[in-house]
């Protein structure tokens, strides 16, 4: 570096048998989490998004951070009926990251018709 006073060494992180596997733990739990309740923490590309379940149904909606986009999507899927019960969307940048929890259940129909909407990156319903 050249600076007076200052010594670079590597990051030493997760360099023990011990920190190696916490952290593969870690991993394996939090891709868990994002599989079964599409809950999303330490990602480098999408917005840390955790809710508790309140519903009998997720939707989880990766989508373009956009004026309009959380309006569409839930007047998307109260059309045919379906209320939702919670809601939670966070952005990093561009992209933004919705999680919805519907009381019913929410029809194929629906899935496709939020994913036509023009934006809309991906949809899981789970």
């Amino acid at each position: 570096i050249g600076v007076d006073g200052v010594i670079a060494i590597p990051h030493l992180g997760a360099s023990t048998p011990e920190s190696e596997e916490n952290c593969a733990e870690m991993a394996a739990q939090e891709l868990i989490d994002y599989l079964e309740d599409g809950n999303i923490k330490n990602s480098v590309n999408m917005p840390n998004v955790f809710m508790h379940r309140t519903g009998k149904v997720r939707v989880t909606v990766i989508h373009k951070n956009q004026p309009n986009m959380i309006a569409t999507i839930t007047d998307t899927i109260s059309k045919d009926g379906v209320n939702i019960a919670s809601f939670e969307d966070k952005n990093r940048g561009e992209i933004a990251y919705s999680i919805i929890d519907c009381d019913n259940a929410v029809s194929d129909r629906i899935a496709n018709d939020i994913n036509s909407i023009e934006g809309v990156i991906r949809v899981r319903i789970i």
